[in-house]
């Protein structure tokens, strides 16, 4: 038995999709659930060179064998979720979603509009925020799953009639393996960010992607902070500070990139900002989620040299000193070490994990 939690420990776009995706392949895990709703896309590159972009299915379907789950305490647009299961070609038999979870409707959208929520907290107007607000109040206009599949056929199919909690719980208690992807980052926690209200509508911390899905904290045997050398921020000031701001063109020219490089965020297709590394964020990250293991992407950010590194020992000294800095601050493995945008460009080195406690 072993139940995995990946976390973002910065503003989100850390990578997390593609750490899930690969702890899924290489330790087979056996389900997958996914937390949030579709205002946050978590994006992968296949083994084909493919951008996978997913809003609502766990990255772990790269995993043909793994369950794949949406919890209690999501939120669904029910065509964003089709057009995934269609694009992706994914068998009912391999998809459940809880009765419970929460239906977005086209009104959601509408009065995020209304309220201006782009202008005034960078909002990707995909009614998250919205339809929790009418999840709260409990109102005659407030649908679960269970209450729409007259609406949507196909879904009925796909209810979990015991619940995701039930599922999940029973598959520990039999010795499988379960991985909790959560949804942006910790930084944007409702509850815990600093910078509220330019945060997002939900609590972002692994205690809170465990509530979502209803399993306890005593059955958690991994957390996984998932963290990136130059944290990301969506555009605009108002959705928020970010420390010692850059640019792309500083990017490249610092890690000698041989071509422009630049992010967009996946809902929206917007620019990202992007600063140096902020080692209090980090800090405060590792307080909130006490992980057990380390993730860091964007080593490729730091020199082009390390893209597609496979050995500690090729990285460059900068990417070596970040690693063991990470690992001697917060006495955490850094055991994921990403050195591209694909699966296949993550480092899983023991030797890396050693070194990182190194002064």
């Amino acid at each position: 038995m072993s139940l995995w939690v990946v976390v973002g420990g910065q503003f989100g776009s850390e990578g997390k999709g593609k750490v899930a995706a690969y702890i899924t392949q290489h330790e087979n895990i056996d389900i997958c659930v996914r937390c949030g709703g579709p205002n946050s896309g978590h994006s992968l590159v296949d083994e084909h060179g493919k951008t996978i972009i997913l809003r609502q299915l766990p990255t772990g379907y790269v995993n043909s064998h793994a369950r794949l789950l949406i919890p209690a305490g999501a939120l669904i647009d029910p065509s964003v979720l089709w057009n995934e299961i269609k694009s992706l070609a994914i068998p009912p038999w391999r998809i459940g979603v809880d009765p419970q979870c929460f239906i977005i409707e086209e009104e959601d959208r509408e009065t995020e509009r209304a309220l201006q929520l782009h202008q005034r907290l960078s909002s990707t107007l995909c009614g998250v925020g919205a339809a929790v607000s009418r999840r709260v109040l409990r109102g005659d206009d407030a649908h679960l799953a269970r209450d729409v599949v007259g609406r949507y056929p196909w879904l009925e199919q796909l209810l979990v009639k015991e619940g995701v909690s039930a599922e999940v719980n029973a598959a520990l208690d039999v010795g499988k393996k379960v991985l909790v992807e959560g949804t942006q980052g910790a930084g944007l926690s409702l509850y815990h960010s600093p910078y509220y209200p330019r945060c997002t509508s939900r609590d972002t911390t692994a205690s809170a992607f465990l509530s979502e899905v209803g399993v306890s904290p005593r059955m958690v045997t991994e957390i996984v902070v998932v963290f990136r050398t130059f944290p990301i921020r969506v555009a605009g000031p108002q959705a928020g500070p970010l420390r010692e701001e850059i640019t792309w063109e500083q990017i490249r020219t610092e890690s000698g990139y041989p071509h422009e490089v630049e992010e967009r965020t996946t809902v929206t297709k917007r620019i990202r900002r992007i600063g140096r590394f902020d080692w209090d964020l980090a800090a405060e990250s590792i307080r909130l989620n006490r992980p057990t293991r380390l993730a860091v992407n964007g080593l490729d950010y730091l020199d082009y040299t390390n893209k597609g590194q496979g050995e500690f020992d090729s990285l460059t000294q900068n990417a070596k000193i970040l690693v063991s800095e990470l690992g001697r601050r917060f006495g955490v493995p850094v055991t994921y070490l990403g050195t591209g945008p694909s699966i296949e460009d993550i480092l899983d080195n023991v030797h890396a994990a050693q070194t990182c406690f190194q002064s």
